[in-house]
């Protein structure tokens, strides 16, 4: 999981990289038709077994993660690498929370101190000074924790109906076919308010094409190991590891030109490993 957690990091940075030449949405068409091809030669190699039958649901997954991804690389785009992630980690707390309302799954007393502590990271790394103080890319940040725990929350149903892998691959194929349907809708309405859905195609650089191939790969080694990590121990322990990505989101950020963060945001992001450290915390009785 440490090692995953660096590949996201790294992911993060060939994003924001990348973002220099290309739109959010851009970043993401390539992001995701390289983990389709990867995961298409395994379905080649290793046929799937499954159920099926929650076909909607599936395409809801796909679809929340697609969006959630995108307010992710646009944030990317336009604020520190590490606020970018830290927004993004909120999501197990969500998770807790939508798992708690849509599951029925129990959410233990450290869960709940680790929602309302998490929701105060938030607060100070936001800084909102009343309910619509909120800038675009708090509410970005927030919606990509809250669209990707939807899709986890998803996962954890779909589980029991798909093979893994076709969970992952219904989310990058919606995230591929996705940014084409925004690249054309683009070519006759991109206003510049809407520019994190709307954009259009631009040819990338000779450059770009180096950082696209190692944008995927450092994903698809994430995705890999975070899933090896998640199959060979205990979730809470994974879970809690999985927060070093921050930290090394705020090395490579800084090396990529981004100011380190300020005492109040570096509190939020505190609380927020935190909370997320809590909501992962399991009575021994229900393991």
């Amino acid at each position: 999981m440490l090692f995953a957690s660096i590949c996201f990091a790294v992911m993060g940075g060939f994003a924001k990289e990348l973002s220099k030449d290309m739109s959010a949405v851009e970043v993401v068409f390539f992001r995701n038709i390289f983990g389709v091809l990867f995961i298409s030669l395994t379905l080649l190699k290793y046929p799937i077994t499954q159920k099926g039958g929650k076909i909607l649901l599936l395409l809801f997954r796909g679809f929340m993660g697609f969006a959630a991804l995108l307010a992710f690389f646009y944030n990317i785009a336009h604020i520190s690498l590490a606020e970018a992630m830290t927004y993004s980690r909120t999501s197990p707390i969500f998770t807790a929370v939508f798992a708690f309302i849509f599951l029925k799954e129990k959410l233990y007393k450290f869960g709940w101190i680790g929602v309302l502590v998490g929701f105060v990271g938030i607060i100070f790394i936001t800084r909102p000074e009343g309910i619509y103080e909120f800038d675009r890319y708090d509410m970005l940040g927030i919606f990509s924790g809250v669209g990707a725990a939807l899709a986890y929350t998803a996962v954890r149903e779909l589980r029991e109906y798909y093979d893994t892998r076709v969970i992952v691959l219904s989310f990058m194929i919606i995230g591929t076919i996705g940014p084409l349907i925004l690249f054309l809708i683009g070519l006759f309405y991109a206003p510049k308010d809407f520019d994190y859905i709307f954009a259009k195609f631009t040819m990338p650089k000779t450059d770009d094409y180096t950082l696209i191939l190692l944008l995927g790969f450092s994903a698809t080694l994430a995705q890999v190991y975070m899933t090896k990590a998640y199959s060979v121990t205990k979730a809470g322990i994974v879970g809690a590891i999985s927060y070093s990505n921050i930290i090394f989101s705020v090395i490579i950020g800084v090396f990529l030109g981004d100011a380190f963060p300020d005492f109040l945001t570096s509190v939020g992001i505190v609380l927020i490993v935190i909370a997320g450290i809590l909501v992962s915390i399991q009575p021994k009785s229900s393991a």
